[in-house]
């Protein structure tokens, strides 16, 4: 987590298009005081810039001013840390499908617009400072259940485990959620279950998960809702603003996981 981080940008080149914007950005000092929205103008921006370079620049402007820099989170840089956490003009990362706001890049905007930026909106997901939330809730849900606790011994040979491709690609699709949140800020009950059953998912259609396959459903649905997570509503806004592609077919998969665990007991899975 950073306040900000300072980018080169005198190689932007003369051929890029620039642009003046108006930012309506959420200001928030820390956990416990009251935020706002604040006007800020960011000048001169190249289209080729991505959103974050875009706020690197308008914190460079801030700082210089003498003025306390937008606080927010990012890390790789590449889409796929799932850091870069923010809600542009009503969308979780912005208005562009299948994209990480760090891969967002400022040609997906115009020259005079007004471009509204605040964090994921969800009691589970309290705000730290400005645009950076705390998300240590779905660590606790993953610590709750999302390994495999058994001793495999050394690596295996790739083909050791006959596992259809099918099913290898659904595990491997499912295990690619990185754990933005995405899912919970488009949720209007602000629901984990996307999240969940991706994380639930990756192991349940594995041999190597069975073992506490009902174990780790129940385990991280009651973690969920001891989070403050919200029910799912079904409209599938989570799957639309999901950067990953994440498919809701793995929330009826976790749905039939955690019916399991409550039919049959753990021991009988075992004997």
């Amino acid at each position: 987590m950073s306040q900000y981080s300072i980018h080169s940008t005198q190689y932007y080149t003369d051929m890029s298009n620039h642009m003046n914007l108006t930012l309506k950005v959420w200001r928030q000092k820390n956990d416990k005081a009251k935020g706002q929205f604040v006007t800020i103008q960011a000048k001169d921006i190249a289209d080729d810039m991505s959103f974050l370079e875009m706020l690197d620049i308008v914190n460079d402007d801030l700082t210089r001013k003498g003025e306390d820099p937008i606080y927010f989170d990012h890390d790789c840089r590449e889409g796929i840390c799932g850091m870069c956490s923010l809600v542009i003009n009503g969308r979780p990362h912005g208005p562009m499908e299948g994209t990480t706001t760090c891969q967002l890049h400022m040609r997906s905007f115009h020259d005079g617009q007004t471009i509204v930026i605040e964090p994921w909106r969800a009691a589970a997901f309290p705000v730290l400072k400005d645009l950076a939330v705390d998300r240590t809730a779905f660590d606790r849900i993953q610590q709750a259940g999302g390994y495999v606790n058994v001793n495999t011994g050394g690596v295996p040979d790739a083909n050791v485990i006959p596992i259809p491709k099918r099913i290898a690609d659904e595990a491997f699709e499912s295990a690619t959620c990185i754990g933005c949140g995405a899912c919970v800020a488009a949720c209007k009950n602000a629901s984990a279950m996307l999240f969940v059953s991706a994380k639930v998912s990756q192991f349940a259609l594995l041999p190597q998960g069975q073992t506490e396959r009902y174990e780790r459903a129940q385990a991280m649905v009651d973690q969920m809702d001891a989070e403050g997570f919200g029910n799912c509503t079904n409209t599938g806004a989570c799957e639309a603003e999901c950067p990953v592609g994440i498919k809701l077919t793995n929330i009826a998969r976790l749905n039939r996981e955690y019916l399991g665990a409550k039919i049959f007991r753990q021991e009988d899975v075992h004997n």
